[in-house]
Formats: C-alpha cells, structure tokens, sequence
C-alpha cells in the first residue's frame, strides 16, 4: 500500500490528524493495535480547552459537542471549610467544555467512516523502517494474519507512550525528563446526577478530591491515594465516604449513586527528548504525558496534531519541509508550558504529609483566592490561551 502519511494509532490524536489532512487533500492511512470498539470504550479525559474545541469544530466533529456537551465557565478551588469560583469568562472571556473523550472518539470514528478512511484495527507486530530516507514504510500483520506494508512520506507516532513509535527513535531517552509523582488517583465513574455545576478541585489533609461530570446524569470523582494501594481496599461506602468528607463545605452535600466504574491511575510527567527522528513525527503521549490534574492529556495532544498537520500541509503543497523542521521546537515550548502547570495544579493541591509543604500549599490557594492577577494566569492556562 501507499499513501502520503501512515498514522500508527487511531486514538484521538490519530482520527484527528487523518480528519485534519484529509480536509486539506492529503491522504493517510491509520493502523491500530486494538479493536475499534476497545478504542471506543476507553476512559480518559473529559474536558476540552479552547484551542481543542476549535480543532474539533474545524475537522468537522464538533456538532454533536455543542449539542450535547456542557459548557463550564470555570472551576472551584477549595480547602476545609471553603470553596471559591475562579470564573474564566469573567477573568479572559474564555471558557471549556465538559465532553468524554469516548464520545469524541465515537464522533471522529463516524467522521472516518463516512470520508472512507482507511483503518487497520487489531494489528500487531508493527515496525517501522528506513525513517531517515524520504521513502519510509510500516510493516505489520493484519487481524486477519496477511503480511502488510504501507509505503509513505511521513510517518506520525499517534500510539502513547508503549507503543512502537517512541521506541523506534534511536537513543530516544537521551534528553528525555521524568517526574513520578508519590500519589495516584482513584477515579470513579457513578451513575448519579452530578452534585456541582462546574469542577471542584479541592485539598484536604486526608489527599486531594475532584469532582468531575459526564453529562447531567453521570458524574466522574477522583480520590488521591497511594500509588500502591489495591482497589479492592475500597468499597463503594468507603469512596463516597472519602468524597463527602475531602469536599465538605457548609450548606452542600455529595449526591451519591451507583459506581459503575473505578480503577487507580499512576501519576506522572514526562517529555521526551526527541519527537522527531527523519521522517517519523511523535504526537500526544508517544511523547509526552501530563499528571491528569490539569486536564492538558488530550488538549495538548490537539495542540500536536494543529502543528504537526500545518507542518505536513506546507511539505505537500508547498514542497516545504519548514514546518516539518521545527515541529519538535514548536511542540515543545506549548508541552513544557503544559507541562508546568499541570505540575503547579498537582503540588498545590495534593498532600504528602509533610508540614511545611502543606503550610506552602495552603498558603499558596489563599493568594490564589485573592489575587486576579493569580487567577487570570490560571484561568489563561486552563483554557489553553498561549
């Protein structure tokens, strides 16, 4: 086979990218290790900033957002015995919006279906080969056990952090920075009405709480714990007992319901040192990863895929590899931008046990409380205004 971009991953970054091109003449072909209806049920990120909601709109998938997601105009930040609105319309004009990334997926797999987009689901033994010549290619084996090749001009890495992209860059650890964090998030999907008409991020000395939403009907909550802890330490009582108490304020009360889901999610940073080698392009979390606190996973894997497409529209079109040069630089100054605030997000608002940085901490919500200036470069942040 032969197309102008191979696209290995057909997560959100992958379907993006493809719908991206394709509105620009291009054409790809995406692969994909696992099975559509896998890709499709995936939990992750729910909220979207701006720059994302934009993309969406401009590829095409953004209809049935507007129609059924819903539109916050900040969050809350809370600690015991106190809860404060940090309103981004008010602060920049700005605002996001609430909509699970598997409906997203559901949106870009229909918009790939009826463009005719060609997808390889359930393939294994991927390896790419020759990234350095202008002819590279993809080898794999089909869910049906046929030998493929997909011979390209441009390979982009859309398969996070263990698939085989990032590992085809040779000495892709040197330069490459990481960060584990000494907690986790248990996170829980409930079927009950949502206790809260935007986010609360709220410290606690017990760990931090978050209370997120799916839809008016089905509520998303985190919980800190340790990042050795068992899932099967918490029953359904001792997580709504947790939620209510971190989140206590006088006068509200945490609607609880059935938990249809939970799970724990490591927390962590990492950049890698290199997100392109010849003709290969990393993109979202084949290079980089954020802690989830600062909602940037899928925001900043949009911002890839808006740079990288610009870069490959100009190299098809213009017979320039410009933009395809400084993609790595370009992605970077937003991802290490990314990257800090969701590490400032992180240690201001989880415990570690220790005094002097739980007096930091508090100590640092409470200007953030009275500050604009504070709340403005947060606000700023969170709706990814660069």
């Amino acid at each position: 086979m032969k197309t102008q971009v191979a696209i290995i991953g057909a997560g959100p970054s992958g379907l993006m990218l493809s719908r991206y091109l394709a509105l620009h003449g291009i054409e790809s072909i995406v692969i994909e290790d696992r099975a559509r209806d896998y890709v499709e049920a995936r939990i992750r990120a729910g909220l979207l900033e701006t720059q994302a909601v934009d993309l969406l709109d401009e590829i095409g998938v953004g209809e049935r957002l507007h129609r059924e997601g819903m539109e916050h105009n900040g969050i809350y930040l809370q600690i015991p015995g106190e809860r404060h609105n940090i309103n981004f319309k008010e602060l920049i004009g700005h605002t996001v919006w609430v909509y699970g990334q598997t409906e997203i997926q559901k949106d870009l797999g229909r918009a790939c279906d009826a463009a005719g987009q060609q997808i390889f689901y359930e393939v294994k033994d991927v390896e790419l080969h020759d990234l350095e010549s202008k002819q590279p290619s993809v080898t794999f084996t089909d869910k049906d056990g046929n030998s493929q090749r997909i011979d390209a001009a441009i390979i982009a890495g859309c398969d996070g952090f263990w698939g085989p992209s990032r590992k085809a860059i040779p000495d892709s650890a040197v330069g490459s920075f990481e960060r584990v964090y000494p907690f986790a998030w248990l996170g829980v999907m409930a079927n009950v009405a949502p206790s809260t008409d935007e986010l609360i991020y709220a410290r606690h000395t017990d760990g931090f709480a978050m209370h997120s939403m799916r839809s008016d009907k089905v509520s998303r909550l985190y919980l800190q714990v340790d990042p050795t802890d068992d899932i099967k330490n918490w029953s359904d009582d001792r997580i709504w007992e947790a939620l209510s108490k971190r989140m206590a304020v006088d006068g509200w009360e945490l609607k609880t319901g059935e938990i249809t889901e939970k799970s724990i999610l490591a927390m962590r940073s990492f950049v890698s040192g290199k997100l392109q080698h010849g003709r290969l392009f990393l993109v979202g979390d084949a290079g980089h990863i954020v802690p989830p606190t600062g909602a940037k996973g899928l925001n900043s894997a949009a911002n890839d895929v808006r740079f990288l497409g610009e870069g490959i529209v100009e190299f098809f079109k213009k017979n320039s590899e410009a933009g395809l040069a400084v993609y790595s630089d370009r992605a970077k100054e937003t991802i290490w931008r990314v990257t800090h605030f969701s590490w400032w997000m992180t240690t201001m608002l989880h415990t570690n046990g220790d005094e002097f940085d739980n007096q930091l901490q508090l100590s640092q919500l409470r200007h953030v409380f009275k500050n604009k200036a504070l709340q403005t470069n947060l606000a700023e942040n969170y709706v990814g205004i660069r």
